[in-house]
């Protein structure tokens, strides 16, 4: 009885480890071939979030968010921005491929938007789907939105929130969150400002939240910036939103 006892659990426990495993996806942009990873709760109907990484392509950071959102019920797709072969290996090269995407934004919404498909192809409601970008990504959540891209809401996590000023502001019908660590070094006064009057202008339902002795990747544990307390103020913050907006 005993020994049946505990196979049992470790059945269970197996089968909760194994439920939090990603699985990747291929897909394609033309001739170029883009390497996702979706939740394995894939294939159900549930409210679903795309996941935008940081600069250097899929990390940690963004898989364990893809975990997390999984537990909460959302189906969680991580895109493939840059695509095979282009992923960068250090932080010249990151600039220099983010830059492209930052400049060339209908680029990066069109990437954007494959990975929106396939997140519907692994089971999200179309309907019911959001947005969230660190870093780099955070700028791809503001062009979802700026896009007009079929998704309810973007969150941007210490975003790159500036965009070219020749750029006309237009209408924005995608609910905005905005989690800004305060001594971002990247995010100028003018950035800032420029953003709330786009945001305005589009008439946007919008909110920004400073998060104090913050500077860029503060939600990264591995990075020298790393606040854990307002990490995890800004991820609740981020489930609130979720949970508003998709449930």
């Amino acid at each position: 009885m005993i020994r049946t006892i505990l196979l049992a659990g470790i059945l269970m426990t197996s089968g909760k480890f194994l439920g939090q495993n990603l699985k990747p996806v291929a897909y394609q942009d033309g001739s170029q071939k883009l390497n996702g990873l979706v939740t394995s709760n894939a294939g159900k109907k549930l409210p679903g979030v795309l996941i935008l990484p940081a600069w250097k392509g899929i990390d940690d950071e963004a898989k364990t968010a893809a975990k997390e959102l999984e537990k909460q019920g959302y189906i969680a797709f991580v895109a493939d921005i840059y695509g095979e072969g282009n992923i960068p290996t250090d932080n010249a090269s990151a600039a220099k491929t983010a830059g492209f995407y930052k400049k060339d934004y209908e680029a990066y919404q069109k990437r954007i938007s494959l990975a929106l498909e396939q997140l519907k192809k692994n089971g999200a409601i179309p309907d019911k789907i959001a947005v969230i970008g660190y870093c780099f990504g955070g700028t791809g959540a503001l062009e979802s939105a700026r896009g007009s891209l079929p998704v309810v809401g973007v969150v941007s996590i210490h975003g790159s929130i500036g965009k070219d000023q020749s750029r006309k502001n237009g209408p924005i019908s995608t609910k905005i969150l905005v989690e800004n660590p305060a001594d971002d070094q990247g995010v100028t006064p003018e950035d800032y400002n420029n953003l709330i009057k786009e945001m305005n202008e589009g008439n946007a339902d919008w909110q920004i939240i400073t998060y104090a002795h913050s500077k860029h990747t503060f939600t990264d544990p591995k990075s020298p910036d790393y606040n854990p307390v307002m990490a995890k103020r800004a991820w609740n913050h981020t489930l609130m939103f979720l949970k508003e907006i998709l449930k």
